[in-house]
């Protein structure tokens, strides 16, 4: 099943938005922090599925902080990306980066 970003954030929000909203969203962002640690040791030395598993926590989370901000996402990343990077402009970023 293909999920766009706002399938995604409507499914979220209908599964845990009463929940996400009455923990608001500086607990929120804390469990973000741990699945980020636990995104980071899924890198280090976990197997394709457990990396998959983690990435979809972090997305997850992420949408349910934008849910209880008020946030669309699929708005957010348009504005910010949507031309092209936010820097150069381009599409095949061109910025100076440090090595």
């Amino acid at each position: 099943m293909a999920l766009t970003f706002d399938d995604f954030q409507g499914l979220i929000d209908r599964m845990y938005g009463e929940k996400d909203r009455a923990r608001g969203s500086t607990a929120t962002f804390l469990w973000l922090c741990e699945e980020v640690g636990e995104l980071a040791a899924a890198i280090r030395e976990g197997t394709h599925a457990e990396k998959e598993g983690e990435f979809a926590d972090v997305l997850a989370w992420v949408t349910t902080i934008a849910n209880v901000e008020g946030v669309n996402l699929t708005e957010a990343v348009r504005k910010k990306y949507g031309e092209g990077c936010p820097g150069c402009g381009l599409f095949v970023c061109t910025c100076n980066e440090k090595p």
